[in-house]
């Protein structure tokens, strides 16, 4: 299914690849996709991660670090 990313990572809609795939379904392709979201390795291909902490912990741990502190940024 990494034909499915490829078409995913371009823009290209889920609707429009089952279009090109017609031996895909979209069960198929969902289920696939709920695979690749439990993985790690996903997150990490796209230089995010995966955390159990909700957004605004996050954000919290971020702007009390050093390294965030050190740096004069303005929203």
């Amino acid at each position: 299914m990494e034909s499915l990313f490829d078409h995913l990572e371009a823009g290209v809609s889920l609707d429009d690849f089952l279009d090109d795939f017609p031996t895909v379904t979209k069960e198929q392709a969902i289920a696939v996709l709920e695979t690749a979201l439990k993985d790690d390795n996903f997150y990490k291909s796209f230089g995010a991660f995966a955390s159990k902490k909700p957004a605004e912990e996050i954000i919290a741990d971020i702007k009390l670090s050093k390294e965030f502190r050190k740096k004069e940024i303005k929203f």
